[in-house]
Order: C-alpha cells, then sequence, then structure tokens
C-alpha cells in the first residue's frame, strides 16, 4: 500500500531482499553472490548446494532455524537428492511458503519445459548466464523482477 506522499513504495524499494540461491556448481555460486554483492540493490544473498538444504531453509529448520525466510529463490532444476522441482512442488504445496517469490534459473529452453511439464511453474524463468561478463545482466534481471514483484504488491 502506497501512502499520499509515495512513503510505503519507498520504504518497500529500500527494504533489504533476503535471496536463497541453489545451485549446486560452488564456482557458479560464488560468480552469483559476487556479482549480487556488487550490484547496487539492496540485498542479502544465502546459498545452498541441494535441494533438501533449501527445503531445510525455506521451513527455518536444523541449521537453518535463525535465517530469514527468503523474498527470493533462485532455484536451479538440476539439483543432487531432491531435484529443483521437488523443491518448486514444495514451495507450491505449502500454504506458508507460497508468497516466496521462485525464479527458475535455466541454461535451455527445454529446461523451463521440463519444469512445466511436472505441472509446475515458478514466478519467472531466467536463462543462466554463462560468461563472467553475463552475470551483470543476469542481477539485473533479478532486480527488475523483484522491483516489480515490490511495486505490484504496493498498489494492491
Amino acid at each position: 500500500m502506497t501512502t499520499a506522499d509515495g512513503r510505503a513504495e519507498e520504504v518497500a524499494e529500500n527494504k533489504p531482499i533476503d535471496i536463497l540461491l541453489v545451485e549446486p556448481n560452488p564456482g557458479d555460486t560464488r560468480l552469483f553472490t559476487e556479482s549480487f554483492k556488487e550490484a547496487s540493490i539492496t540485498n542479502r544473498i544465502y546459498a545452498v548446494s541441494d535441494g533438501e538444504s533449501a527445503l531445510d531453509f525455506v521451513h527455518q529448520r536444523g541449521e537453518y532455524t535463525n535465517v530469514p525466510r527468503p523474498d527470493i529463490v533462485l532455484l536451479d532444476p538440476q539439483l543432487p537428492g531432491t531435484s529443483g522441482t521437488d523443491v518448486l512442488s514444495e514451495l507450491n504445496d505449502e500454504p506458508a511458503l507460497r508468497d516466496i517469490s521462485v525464479v527458475i534459473l535455466t541454461s535451455s529452453d527445454e529446461e523451463e519445459d521440463i519444469v512445466k511439464s511436472h505441472g509446475l511453474d515458478a514466478d519467472t524463468y531466467i536463462q543462466k548466464p554463462v560468461a563472467t561478463e553475463e552475470f551483470v545482466g543476469f542481477v539485473q534481471s533479478v532486480e527488475d523482477f523483484w522491483f516489480t514483484i515490490v511495486r505490484r504488491d504496493a498498489d494492491e
């Protein structure tokens, strides 16, 4: 909701964004976290490397009891153990978790189709950067997505 002078939207935009990155590749995790830290958006990024840890994080259980519930989950569908589609399914099925925005990190259009073929849908799909210089554009895509969500929610 926005006040007459626009203050609520300003507060919403300045609130730190809690981002959970679910990425099995340590090199990509490093590039993601460094790119977000260098970006101009206000955020806190947390990273886990598998689906079970992602579920523990969003449920705030085990070693993750004192972490904030993420605003956005950046989810690689190809995870060891509990798959990305299983994580997305649980996020969609649990009423307490449905308000978490999910961005599926795809390496191709085929991965998006595979996720959708399971009857699941994320908030958006973003192609995973391949080259280091592409990470800047990726961070901008996530920032644009987030501010679209914040503005939409603030206007409702």
